[in-house]
């Protein structure tokens, strides 16, 4: 039978209380009054949610029938069996931890009677041949009353009422009374259901939008840490990753030479060790789907088959969706929740597979936004790289010439030693120069560039905001020593520090070391990227998650960040310290 429309379900439970009204006993009539004050306050219960609703019908019954235990079953979705919920009144938390497990209703009376339509009336459940025992700790109970609760058409679950006071007994008065009051529960919570849909609908909605404004803002240096953290509390997940494309070295005898695979370069969760890096491996199940641009709905991580990762074991029920856009596949957002944790709900997969639409479609404007701008930027580089080559070396080179001539002429030795000095400052300064040029005339897209061009190329993308260019110096074989995973890293580091330093700091002195002769602190070498300035230092009411991805990109590696004092007087300024394995 089709499912009626939300209007004629409310006459039809009007009708059907009424009716049973009309044919209440005595006694029942009686109780009356209690009865419609219990109906009215379901129909006005205390919140919004699903589960305050439930929480009051529970109390509201236990008053109703005046016995001592209530409690609702709420079944699983169809392609399951047994309770998905168990709510219960008449005993405290304490009661409720010492049992140890809750009725699944997959076993015993309750899954006997789950999905029946029909009340069951008990006077000893325990006398029931379907009756397996209590658990340990469970309160004694013997009369029991099962009511079928209905959302229009739809078996929602069933009202338990157990211990009648004052009676042997449940009576068919309570069956009368309980079936009226089940119909005004089926329409309370179907009312709850259409206010919590709403209510999450209008989260994702508002979170895609803040995605959109946050990205279009123009602070796209986090933008995938940014979706990874709006998904992850949208979704109600342990963590928020965000996974692209990569390429894996392949196999020697396969004439191809690479593999793809997809690799977490965001994770937003309480704890983020191991995530970043994890890679999803070609011989995966998903990856052909995850690559194809197709969801893939997991309801435990850590026992499908599917999911071969190691960090699959932490997570349960998980969805892994396509950041799509334009028929373009950019990667995959995952939304993982705790092992034990709830499935996530048909409503919970839409309304995030449009997140994940919303979120790829604003990293595509904001990476066209990135374009315009870097587009200015390098057009200002290279007016400055003109701007240094034809005036300001020519000038020094001239000043230069002038001095080796005063130098010459000049009768005291300590004179000749003091022109001699300013010289060296001035060669030296002249190459530093060239140093600046030759990285503002690199080419940002060249391909397998060496941690030295990067680090380079990156202080020169930094001297148009700053206004000045930072100074850069290496110690040891950078390009040679470093691994390719390893600088990733460091550039990702030195762009968020440079970054700090131009928005926060307010420096006028930058230095840049990259040191690949260090030894890191358990013995294994590594490589330290210090970054140096003299602005005002971190506020202590200041933004932090900069410097907290920095620290969580060099734990990943197995490496450390810190940050202290910085160049100026007295130590102010801020000194990032950020080593990782080579």
């Amino acid at each position: 039978m089709p499912s009626m429309s939300p209007k004629p379900r409310v006459a039809e439970a009007a009708r059907l209380a009424t009716t049973d009204l009309e044919t209440l006993s005595r006694d029942s009539a009686e109780r009356l009054p209690r009865l419609l004050e219990a109906m009215v306050t379901i129909g006005t219960g205390p919140g919004p949610d699903l589960h305050s609703t439930l929480d009051h019908i529970v109390e509201t019954a236990v008053r109703v029938v005046d016995c001592r235990y209530a409690a609702i079953g709420v079944l699983a979705e169809e392609d399951d069996t047994g309770l998905k919920d168990f709510i219960t009144s008449g005993m405290d938390d304490e009661e409720i931890a010492r049992i140890p497990h809750l009725p699944d209703g997959k076993h015993g009376l309750l899954a006997a009677v789950l999905r029946t339509d029909e009340p069951l009336r008990l006077p000893d459940l325990a006398l029931d041949s379907r009756f397996e025992g209590f658990p340990a700790h469970h309160p004694p109970m013997h009369s029991f009353l099962g009511i079928p609760i209905k959302v229009g058409d739809e078996l929602f679950g069933n009202l338990y009422l157990t211990e009648k006071r004052g009676a042997e007994g449940f009576t068919e008065n309570d069956v009368q009374l309980l079936r009226i009051l089940a119909t005004e529960a089926g329409i309370a919570i179907g009312n709850a259901r259409l206010r919590e849909a709403a209510r999450i609908r209008e989260q994702w909605i508002d979170g895609s939008a803040a995605i959109t404004t946050a990205l279009l803002a123009g602070d796209t240096d986090d933008a995938l840490a940014v979706v990874a953290e709006q998904a992850r509390m949208l979704a109600g997940a342990s963590a928020g990753l965000v996974l692209l494309p990569t390429s894996l070295p392949g196999d020697p005898a396969d004439d191809h030479g690479e593999r793809r695979g997809l690799e977490i370069v965001a994770a937003a969760a309480d704890d983020t060790r191991g995530l970043i890096g994890t890679v999803i491996p070609p011989e995966s199940p998903v990856l052909d789907q995850l690559l194809g641009g197709s969801p893939v709905f997991v309801d435990d991580s850590a026992n499908d088959p599917r999911m071969i990762t190691p960090i699959s074991a932490r997570f349960g029920p998980s969805m892994m969706l396509p950041l799509e856009s334009g028929g373009r596949v950019l990667g995959t957002l995952a939304v993982p929740r705790g092992r034990g944790a709830p499935r996530f709900t048909e409503a919970e997969k839409s309304l995030a597979t449009r997140f994940a639409a919303q979120a790829a479609l604003a990293l595509v404007m904001a990476d066209a936004l990135h374009d315009r701008e870097r587009l200015a930027v390098y057009e200002d580089r290279d007016r400055i790289a003109r701007d240094l080559h034809d005036l300001v070396i020519q000038r020094l080179f001239a000043t230069g010439m002038t001095l080796q001539s005063a130098q010459r002429a000049a009768e005291k030795p300590e004179v000749r030693e003091r022109i001699s000095k300013a010289v060296d400052e001035l060669d030296a300064t002249i190459a530093e120069i060239r140093t600046a040029i030759f990285a503002l005339q690199q080419d940002p897209g060249e391909a397998q560039a060496g941690l030295r061009t990067r680090v380079l190329r990156e202080a020169g993308l930094a001297a148009v905001p700053l206004g000045f260019q930072p100074s850069v110096h290496f110690v040891g074989a950078v390009d040679a020593r470093v691994s390719e995973r390893t600088t990733k890293n460091l550039i990702a580091a030195l762009r968020e520090a440079l970054s700090n330093a131009f928005r926060h700091a307010r420096a006028s002195r930058i230095e840049i070391t990259v040191d690949a002769t260090v030894s890191l602190p358990d013995g294994r070498e590594g490589v330290r990227l210090t970054v140096a300035d003299d602005g005002i230092g971190i506020p202590e009411e200041g933004r932090r998650s900069g410097l907290a991805n920095l620290r969580r990109r060099a734990e990943n590696l197995g490496g450390t960040a810190e940050w202290g004092p910085g160049l100026a007087a007295g130590g102010a300024g801020t000194t990032v310290n950020w080593a990782a394995p080579l």
